[in-house]
């Protein structure tokens, strides 16, 4: 009886750890996702490809837009935000990239779009430098015989002198000598040959440095012109005066050096990457603090091929009329440059460009809430619009806010 006892109990022993190994098998089995399945909500499974009966589209699946990682099997709440979920159908499910955001969420994502346009991009480009003398607009006197400065009628630099005015009055006695070789055989009137002498007299006092006009001074006066009267050639200030009072000056010395103020520079500093807008001869418009409501016309003259390693800007020599010398060097003024409109080209907000560093991509809204990213080629931007040179056509519509929230 004892040994009937043991049996009995080591039977029902063993087949009771066989029945709990069995039943944690089979709910390890039951708890385990199979490999590939969505996830669930919590509720009971509809099971795949679900017909929406408000759409009669096949749905795959449901998932957070904001969290698009995990997958539900079944509509309702978002265990992570405050929102429904959002069916996947089958018929999206190949669009590669494509993103798919119901109207309710575009609304709560603030999403704007706007066309795309064909139009012209004209900017203005302000820039700002200082004043400085026309170096084409420059005179430089010189004695052309050896002399005495006898008397000065400019005595200190930047003097204002106008055109013909006498600057300073030479002694030159070279000239005394061959203007009186010349009056001496003008008297021998008759004698042989005397033409041929006046002529070779001529030439010596054009090789004194006397020009015709003196010479014929002396022709219909008679008498010697030993100094020369230095006058201005043109009008301006005088910027270099090197002639004094009882000073020595040789041939070729610099004497006076005048600078003209009809027109004057702005060297004008130009951003790099605006320096492609602004090309010689476009029309500029300056002003200064110092004359206020005094608009100065003029153009761009030139581009200099130099970058200043500091501030990224390249020099603009700009030319601005100053017809009543107002402007002086080292003023301050503020230029605008109006670089010629680019006409029928494609145009996008700037603030619809995300540029990632290596590229600029756009988020292309293709109805029924499908947003594409599509790289493009930017071009020129001005006054809040981009230049589109590769990527996109004429009426398709990109978003202008909210894009960083779809990329």
């Amino acid at each position: 009886t004892l040994m009937l006892a043991l049996l009995a109990t080591a039977f029902l022993s063993a087949g009771g750890y066989g029945l709990y190994a069995v039943g944690m098998k089979q709910g390890r089995q039951m708890a385990a996702p199979a490999p590939g399945t969505a996830q669930t909500s919590g509720a009971t499974a509809q099971g795949v490809d679900t017909v929406d009966p408000g759409t009669g589209r096949k749905v795959l699946y449901w998932h957070d837009p904001m969290v698009p990682g995990p997958r539900f099997d079944k509509p309702g709440k978002s265990p992570f935000m405050d929102m429904d979920l959002v069916p996947m159908y089958a018929d999206a499910a190949g669009d590669e990239g494509k993103v798919t955001i119901s109207p309710r969420i575009q609304q709560n994502l603030g999403i704007r779009t706007a066309e795309v346009i064909q139009g012209s991009l004209a900017s203005a480009v302000q820039a700002v430098g200082s004043v400085a003398y026309n170096e084409r607009d420059v005179s430089v006197v010189q004695a052309r015989s050896n002399g005495y400065v006898e008397r000065l009628y400019v005595r200190a630099p930047l003097d204002p002198v106008k055109k013909g005015q006498p600057l300073a009055e030479l002694y030159v006695p070279e000239w005394v000598a061959a203007q009186e070789e010349y009056l001496s055989i003008k008297r021998m009137d008759g004698a042989a040959g005397t033409e041929v002498w006046l002529d070779a007299a001529r030439q010596r006092m054009r090789l004194a440095g006397m020009t015709d006009y003196q010479i014929r001074r002396v022709e219909t006066s008679g008498k010697v012109q030993p100094r020369l009267t230095i006058t201005a050639p043109t009008g301006g200030v005088v910027t270099e005066l090197g002639a004094r009072e009882g000073m020595t000056v040789m041939s070729g010395a610099p004497l006076f050096r005048i600078n003209g103020l009809g027109t004057v520079w702005v060297n004008a500093e130009v951003p790099e990457n605006l320096a492609a807008q602004v090309r010689p001869g476009n029309t500029v418009e300056g002003r200064t603090p110092a004359l206020p409501g005094k608009v100065f016309q003029g153009k761009v003259g030139a581009i200099l091929p130099e970058v200043n390693a500091a501030t990224r800007t390249l020099k603009a020599r700009i030319e601005l009329a100053n017809p009543f010398g107002q402007l002086v060097p080292g003023m301050f003024v503020t230029v605008n440059m109006s670089p010629a409109a680019r006409q029928d080209v494609l145009l996008v907000p700037s603030e619809a460009v995300i540029k990632t560093g290596t590229r600029s991509v756009v988020m292309v809204a293709q109805g029924d809430g499908m947003f594409l990213p599509v790289a493009v080629q930017t071009g020129a931007e001005a006054n809040g619009q981009t230049e589109i040179l590769k990527g996109l056509e004429a009426g398709q519509k990109v978003v202008a806010s909210g894009q960083f929230l779809i990329d």
